[in-house]
């Protein structure tokens, strides 16, 4: 609902004015006849009020994180919902995981995505998962993804929604968070009394904005100690290279990169891509020659390609936004 005009105002301010007059002189009121309309006219004050009001973080796990070293904020992964306009929803959703070289998070890899998803019809959540500055390691990462993950399958079966269009973005170092995710899930504990257990961590695909991949010779060195501390041993380095964890049950993904990035090399992009070309995964890779780290939505104005159309075109030639492309 737009914001009101002037002109409506004016209105409203000149009926207050008649009211009063009309009570010194008739000594009645014509309250109950002008009500309506001031109330009208309220309602579109305040809309946009509520409109712009932020949503709400959930905690991920309501009685505290496994592995949690404290109750405060740092500890406490929490969930926040961004819907689409009443009617608008396509029935996917997209779990958002913000980079920050797994010391802090991106707000503009965090909501900014989760506004433009939800813009399109995607149910989106932003994950604020553990962070290596506070001093967690690995796994309660990608435990706190996982369990995001399947949060959202849950809530899909319960909201009507699709619990078979359930994705992941993720960007730098949330692109490698979003990477282990695409290939290291599982499918579910069938017996848990806990029923979010019960689902899958699968992404049905990702996508991952100039992530990082590798944590041998070409990673990001803050976010791989962030990650795996001082010196990890080498089979857990491996492990997290996600280049080297890829399978045919990897999900399709949709890369894209610079080849000018100069925090987070753009082999990485290339090695995810080249794993995934190898054991037969769909996926799309866009590398665009210029534009530094960290680059977001076009729409922030930091210089950003178009990547936004190439991936909503992927997502719709997938079906993940209603009905597939027909075949060419």
């Amino acid at each position: 609902m737009p914001a009101p005009s002037a002109s409506r105002l004016e209105h409203a301010r000149r009926d207050i004015a008649r009211t009063s007059r009309h009570v010194l002189i008739n000594g009645m009121s014509p309250l109950p006849r002008l009500w309506p309309r001031l109330l009208s006219v309220l309602l579109l004050c305040l809309a946009p009020a509520v409109r712009g009001q932020a949503p709400a973080p959930e905690p991920l796990w309501p009685s505290g994180a496994p592995g949690a070293m404290g109750t405060e904020a740092k500890d406490t992964p929490t969930l926040t919902r961004y819907a689409p306009a009443a009617g608008a929803a396509n029935g996917a959703s997209m779990l958002v995981l913000p980079g920050g070289g797994y010391g802090h998070l991106s707000e503009s890899e965090g909501k900014g995505y989760a506004e433009w998803l939800a813009s399109r019809g995607v149910t989106a959540y932003v994950l604020k998962y553990r962070l290596g500055s506070a001093g967690y390691r690995h796994p309660a990462m990608l435990n706190d993804a996982a369990r995001a993950l399947r949060t959202l399958r849950a809530r899909a079966r319960a909201e009507g929604l699709d619990p078979a269009r359930v994705g992941v973005i993720g960007s730098s170092a949330g692109g490698h968070l979003a990477s282990t995710l695409l290939t290291h899930f599982d499918a579910g504990a069938p017996d848990a009394a806990d029923l979010i257990e019960r689902e899958s961590s699968r992404p049905d695909l990702g996508v991952l904005c100039y992530p990082v991949i590798s944590l041998g010779r070409f990673t990001h060195a803050g976010s791989k100690k962030n990650l795996l501390g001082d010196n990890p041993p080498e089979d857990l380095v491996r492990l997290l290279s996600n280049e080297l964890q890829v399978t045919a049950q990897t999900p399709p993904t949709f890369v894209w990169h610079t080849a000018a990035d100069q925090a987070v090399p753009v082999e990485n992009a290339l090695l995810f891509a080249s794993a995934l070309r190898a054991a037969g995964v769909p996926f799309e890779l866009h590398i665009y020659e210029n534009g530094k780290h960290g680059l977001g939505l076009p729409s922030n104005g930091r210089g950003a390609p178009a990547w936004d159309e190439a991936c909503l075109a992927w997502l719709k030639g997938r079906g993940f936004l209603g009905a597939p492309a027909p075949a060419k």
